[in-house]
């Protein structure tokens, strides 16, 4: 950027390391030197304690992968804050050089006479000089006294430290809504395993029923297949529904950050868990905290007004100090030392209208978060409006789903009673049973569209990070 400078300078030879101590003493002084240590990614545990639905999205907001990668962008955002603060900071360099050079006498503009004679010193048409070698060694500081746009820029960075923090939160609790999805799935899975694992023991019973009627001589061999069919049946669908849960765990396991051969262990069930209830009416006030990526809007939209402010603030001048002490000779038998400073006043001039197309970019960039923070908002009503009406929807399948199987039990039980009384064959119980098998599978899938609900109520109103 041009800058029209004004300049105070003094030229004098000092006394050795006069300025060289000051100018380490306010390096120092104000830690412009720092040690970064690098730091080595987590490492994930092989498995992890029963975990409930809540403790999966709490173990996934902790470990998963976007979780870990969000705080790494959080720690790129801390850098560039350190990296905007050292504009402000003193600026200290030391240089030590052993050059040789030749000069051309004509290029010096000056003509050399001796005043004895008149005569020109030098051959007026040139002639080389040199060679010349000569030792520098320097050290230089220069330090920002009132620069408006660079501590605009570090506030910028500051705001966007922030957004980036809510980005995190955002992403971990993504990560939880995931989990805890994935915590349902598993024990859905685990629950059908269950059902047919009593649909198995069902069919077992109505085998041996079939054979002990065709031994009593009141069964037929008809009911016998009949039976075996139906027990063929279940068995594959336990094999599926075993095939099913195996694959539920390994992507559980996945949601939490573990490795796919990890064992997860569930600390609920199906049937037992429990979740807190769910107003009817969602909290937009509790939201504007509780959603992360709300609040990353919403800090995305200042880190942008800030940083239309901090072009801007590249109008303003900018005085700034600057000094060196060095010593300089053609040898290192003879070195003098020599110092200058200076007091820089730095006045923005014309940059081609180069200022203006950044502000009106980074105005354009502002419209925009305003508008996404503005769209979220809406979206996020929307979903916690629809997450309301599905667990509602939920709840009636659930009354229906357990109405259902409890008549589905007692069908069975009247069928087996009548198959005893031999008054009826084995079909209107294995009918019966095929019922039963269906009203279970209903009912599973009732909780745990209940429980999915309650978790979609949970992530809409920023709660699921602590749902237990």
């Amino acid at each position: 950027m041009p800058r029209a400078c004004t300049t105070v300078q003094a030229f004098r030879t000092v006394p050795t390391g006069r300025f060289a101590v000051f100018a380490f003493a306010c390096a120092f002084g104000c830690g412009a030197v720092q040690a970064v240590g690098a730091q080595s990614a987590p490492r994930r545990p092989e498995s992890l304690q029963p975990l409930t639905i809540g403790g999966a999205a709490r173990a996934a907001a902790e470990r998963s992968g976007p979780a870990l990668a969000s705080r790494a962008r959080t720690d790129q955002a801390t850098a560039r804050v350190t990296q905007r603060r050292a504009d402000l900071l003193p600026q200290l360099s030391g240089t030590l050089s052993d050059a040789e050079r030749t000069l051309n006498s004509a290029t010096l503009g000056i003509s050399f006479r001796d005043p004895i004679t008149g005569r020109s010193v030098f051959d007026p048409d040139g002639q080389v000089l040199g060679p010349v070698r000569a030792w520098d060694a320097r050290l230089s500081l220069r330090q920002a006294i009132l620069d408006p746009a660079a501590f605009a820029r570090w506030a910028a960075a500051q705001s966007a430290l922030t957004a980036a923090r809510a980005d995190g939160d955002a992403a971990a609790q993504f990560a939880g809504a995931n989990a805890a999805l994935a915590a349902v799935m598993a024990m859905r899975a685990t629950a059908l395993v269950s059902a047919r694992l009593a649909d198995s023991a069902l069919a077992a019973e109505l085998v041996e029923i079939a054979r002990a009627q065709l031994r009593g001589g009141i069964g037929i061999a008809l009911d016998i297949t009949r039976a075996e069919a139906t027990a063929a049946s279940v068995r594959s669908q336990l094999a599926s529904a075993r095939a099913a849960r195996a694959r539920s765990e390994v992507e559980l396991a996945r949601a939490v950050g573990l490795p796919a051969s990890a064992r997860v262990t569930l600390a609920d069930s199906l049937a037992g868990a429990a979740l807190p209830d769910a107003g009817t009416e969602p909290d937009r006030a509790a939201r504007t905290t509780g959603r992360a990526d709300l609040r990353a809007a919403n800090a995305q939209v200042a880190a942008a007004g800030r940083q239309v402010r901090a072009v801007q603030a590249e109008r303003l001048p900018a005085l700034s100090l600057y000094a060196d002490d060095g010593a300089v000779g053609k040898s290192t038998n003879h070195l003098l030392n020599t110092y200058s400073w200076g007091i820089s006043l730095g006045v923005p001039a014309f940059d081609g209208l180069r200022r203006e197309g950044r502000i009106a970019e980074q105005r354009a960039v502002l419209r925009e978060a305003e508008i996404r923070r503005r769209e979220l908002d809406e979206q996020l009503d929307a979903e916690a409006h629809i997450a309301r009406l599905d667990l509602a929807a939920a709840n009636e399948l659930l009354g229906a789903a357990r109405e259902r199987e409890r008549l589905a039990v007692q069908e069975v039980a009247q069928a087996r009673e009548r198959l005893t009384a031999g008054v009826a064959g084995n079909a209107e119980i294995i009918t019966a049973s095929l019922n039963l098998s269906t009203a279970r599978a209903a009912l599973i899938d009732a909780r745990a569209s209940a429980l999915a609900a309650r978790i979609a109520i949970a992530r809409a109103d920023g709660t699921i990070l602590t749902i237990p």
